[in-house]
């Protein structure tokens, strides 16, 4: 199939030009101006930007109580055509054969969009650490690590990090954690429950700025220690974006995230009377007005790398997910719905609000995730040999987010009420019309896994 996308405003990283695009089978074969190419089909784009689908470099399906990949189909509608997935490892089980299970029983036939794989150690064993530098062996090139949840199998000491880290440098894989102090958490939400203080509006106490900043201070020294990067995930506030901006502007390959909820909801959020704070629990916690500034001003800087969603769209959704943990805002399970929402978040109170240009919107949503996960330059660019995800994006197009539109499959959207500047007109992926105002037009299961290269974005630099 040739499709010739013409008169459209291409956005890129850097750039942002009138031209036009000819997709043969799956691949960009030309850009240029006034192509005269043959095609099969013919598209106008007048008065729309044109941009690489998106690449979402957190989320969580099949996992932690999610829903599968059968939801998946809501990223695509809204302009994401690649997700990156953390595999959950079981008990027992090695990292390798946690992702080839993943693939084969949640993955297979059930995924709408691309998807390129993260390892997750839940079982923290000598010989999975092993395992980590053959990771790319099967397209897998980064791998997480928990220094929060004391007392699960999420949790891990600074030993298993330092060793990781160590094993991982070598053979180009990108370390990444979770950044929270479990000790102090792990007391403050004790005194806290001892004390009745149970709501959910109780976990930002719990869970303060400090907890996150001083272990994004110790994984940077853990990283310098074994000579590796390292990447923060998830990066909620002000004092530990500084850590990371401060120690990249020292030489040290340290990098983060952060993510769209930390952008435009609060604590406040989490006070919300009659259990409804519960919608917005995840970890960690939502932060105060100053703290998202601070990322809205690390974005536009360049201080933090990337948005992600960190979906997690429960199963059950709050009435039989979230109200689990009625009585004790410890027991409310974390996540929410997101990866519907993202690119609407921050294109509207992003670029519409001018806090970032429109090359900052495709940098941080697309590009720098695609590089990150090491799946750059098939996925998150519009050039020559890439793959064509495209994106025909309607700047004028005017809505209201709100759960009755959604796809994400549970009760409610953390969103709920948000005003929507631009939306997706056409999202192909991989060549192929995937979704059209609004609306899934793809074929089920369609999405393929992305093989991730090692030595991705966080090793540029690093000798």
């Amino acid at each position: 199939m040739s499709i010739l996308i013409k008169n459209g405003t291409v956005l890129t990283a850097t750039d942002e030009y009138k031209a036009d695009i000819l997709v043969e089978g799956e691949k960009i074969v030309t850009i240029g101006t006034n192509l005269n190419a043959k095609a099969e089909e013919i598209v106008d784009a007048t008065g729309k930007y044109v941009f690489p689908g998106g690449v979402d470099e957190h989320v969580h399906y099949a996992s932690f109580g999610s829903l599968g990949y059968d939801t998946t189909h809501a990223a695509v509608v809204a302009g994401t055509t690649t997700i990156a997935d953390f595999v959950p490892q079981p008990q027992g089980a090695g990292l390798k054969e946690s992702v080839l299970m993943h693939i084969e029983n949640q993955t297979k036939g059930k995924a709408s969009v691309d998807y390129v794989l993260h390892g997750l150690i839940m079982d923290a064993r000598p010989e999975v650490f092993e395992e980590i530098p053959t990771m790319p062996e099967i397209g897998v090139a980064s791998v997480k690590l928990f220094m929060a949840y004391k007392g699960t199998p999420y949790y891990v000491a600074d030993d298993a990090i330092f060793n990781a880290l160590r094993l991982a440098k070598d053979a180009g894989v990108t370390i990444m954690v979770h950044a929270e102090n479990a000790d102090i958490i792990d007391v403050l939400t004790k005194e806290l429950v001892e004390q009745g203080k149970t709501d959910p509006k109780y976990l930002a106490e719990a869970r303060p700025v400090l907890t996150e900043a001083e272990a994004t201070s110790r994984a940077i020294y853990l990283a310098r220690m074994a000579d590796a990067p390292i990447f923060v995930v998830h990066v909620t506030c002000k004092l530990a974006m500084e850590v990371i901006r401060d120690a990249y502007r020292k030489g040290i390959p340290a990098y983060g995230e952060t993510c769209t909820h930390y952008l435009v909801l609060t604590e406040e959020n989490l006070a919300k009377p009659n259990f409804e704070g519960a919608k917005y629990v995840c970890m960690p916690p939502l932060r105060s007005q100053e703290n998202l500034d601070a990322m809205w001003e690390a974005l536009r800087n360049n201080w933090l790398l990337a948005v992600g969603s960190d979906h997690c769209a429960l199963d059950g959704g709050f009435e039989k997910a979230k109200r689990k943990g009625m009585g004790d805002f410890s027991k409310i399970p974390p996540g929410s719905p997101g990866v519907e929402n993202r690119l609407a978040i921050v294109w509207t109170y992003g670029v519409e609000k001018g806090k970032i240009s429109r090359q900052r919107f495709v940098e941080v949503c697309c590009t720098a995730p695609a590089k990150i996960c090491g799946i750059y330059p098939q996925k998150g660019q519009i050039a020559i040999g890439s793959d064509a995800d495209i994106v025909i994006f309607d700047p004028n197009w005017k809505g209201t987010i709100s759960v009755k539109n959604s796809l994400h499959g549970v009760d409610y959207n953390a969103y709920e009420g948000f005003e929507q500047i631009g939306r997706p007109e056409k999202v192909y992926l991989r060549g192929k019309l995937t979704a059209e105002n609004g609306e899934f037009v793809g074929q089920f299961g369609q999405g393929q896994q992305v093989k991730a290269q090692p030595f991705g974005l966080c090793y540029e630099g690093v000798k």
